[in-house]
């Protein structure tokens, strides 16, 4: 097997990744990376380009008949779901952090706040590094480790680079991680703690992804997860899909609202849904997908409410750093998505964003971070608005934990008195 995971930019869509070549079954029932865009299919490996069109690639599969028993039968983590990744069977053998299999709240209290009649929360900051990037980051670690990868690397707005640096650990592979220089501090220290190779970089989410694409580029060896080894990288965010419908009794919901970023997440949740309609694992049924952005970074919120498919490019300003991708790959498959299945796409300001956190931390006792205050947020709007039912079962996704964005609500909220040692004293605040 060659050592090599390696996208030249001088080459051409068929010739990446040549040198990366995986052993037989390294992809479990994977069949071949098809383009989104033309249908071209090309063999696995290191590719993300299509060599007819230059459009996204993303796996295809033949799935076996697979039974509801099966997968409960599997562990408690996303590896219940491996039949249905790109990743070998015996992947439970190999060194990672284990995501997966969060928690799925039903949230009555923000339901009546928000006057919803059914309102789940799927909460992934109870993952190994508090947030959804385990998912993703795992299978991208299946796949450098199948094609040789001696470095695991990414460009990251601070959670994923979080995720990087702790299954690179776990998997005893040198780890390389690049953030904007201006990344809230918990989330370079958590990335820090991990690995002795974390970059910042002075610029922006888009700054990082082009200097990482380069690098890709240059070096022999790098798996850069969501560069080179994107397609099976994005893979990981059908477990989300997957988790919702088993932890509700196999089915699916009427309602999901998702955080939009790069956008992959999104569309992979709606793919997890209509494959497990395909494999008879659900029944088939009409729901919607909302996608939330924060005002500071809504290239597809903006291009939604304009009623256009084209994605401008926006230079980020918003507290929701792990939202802030002014180019989002995947933006116009989210429009895609949110229009077929009649949702849509909106967008909270800061201030919004900071409230939402503070009441789904006061109604649920969830504390998350701007993503999730960012997704809380535009449920809330989406109510308010009319474009979202609040008689139908909705589900709100929670993608990471506050305690990495602290400095968000650090001004929001604090003691409401300071005291000397007294009952006199504590009764004259009126909290008695």
């Amino acid at each position: 097997m060659s050592a090599a995971v390696v996208e030249k930019s001088q080459q051409s869509p068929e010739n990446q990744g040549n040198q990366g070549k995986a052993r037989e079954g390294a992809f479990g029932n994977a069949r071949a990376l098809s383009c989104r865009e033309c249908g071209h299919e090309v063999e696995l490996g290191p590719h993300y380009a299509c060599s007819e069109c230059f459009g996204p690639l993303e796996i295809a599969y033949d799935f076996p008949q697979v039974t509801r028993e099966e997968i409960e039968a599997g562990p408690r983590n996303i590896w219940r779901y491996k039949a249905l990744l790109p990743v070998p069977t015996d992947i439970e053998t190999s060194p990672n952090t284990e995501p997966g299999f969060t928690r799925l709240l039903q949230a009555n209290n923000l339901a009546a706040e928000l006057g919803l009649a059914k309102l789940w929360v799927k909460d992934d900051s109870t993952n190994p590094t508090n947030s959804f990037k385990d998912r993703v980051v795992a299978c991208a670690l299946s796949a450098a480790r199948e094609l040789g990868a001696k470095v695991f690397a990414c460009p990251s707005t601070g959670n994923l680079a979080n995720a990087v640096a702790a299954a690179g650990a776990r998997a005893g592979m040198k780890t390389v991680v690049f953030i904007p220089s201006n990344l809230e501090q918990p989330k370079q220290v958590n990335s820090a703690v991990f690995t002795d190779s974390l970059v910042a970089v002075e610029g922006n989410y888009d700054d990082v992804n082009k200097l990482a694409s380069e690098i890709a580029g240059e070096e022999d060896g790098w798996a850069f997860v969501n560069v080179n080894v994107r397609p099976y990288y994005a893979e990981g965010s059908k477990t989300l899909g997957y988790e919702i419908a088993e932890q509700l009794g196999w089915r699916l919901p009427d309602q999901v609202v998702i955080p939009v970023a790069s956008g992959s997440q999104l569309t992979k949740v709606h793919k997890a849904f209509q494959e497990l309609i395909a494999l008879g694992l659900v029944e088939e049924k009409p729901y919607k997908v909302y996608g939330a952005q924060a005002a500071g970074c809504s290239p597809v919120s903006v291009a939604y409410k304009a009623g256009v498919d084209a994605i401008r490019p926006v230079k980020p300003d918003t507290i929701a750093k792990s939202l802030a991708i002014g180019n989002p790959a995947d933006g116009i498959y989210v429009l895609d998505v949110c229009r077929q299945t009649g949702g849509a796409v909106e967008d909270v300001t800061d201030d919004e964003v900071r409230e939402a956190i503070v009441l789904l931390a006061r109604t649920e006792g969830i504390f998350t971070e701007t993503a999730g205050g960012t997704t809380v947020g535009v449920l809330k709007k989406l109510v308010e608005s009319g474009q979202l039912d609040p008689e139908l079962e909705t589900v709100v996704i929670n993608t990471g934990h506050g305690l990495k964005t602290l400095d968000a609500v650090a001004g929001s909220v604090g003691p409401v008195a300071t005291i000397p040692p007294s009952y006199a004293a504590f009764a004259a605040t009126g909290l008695a």
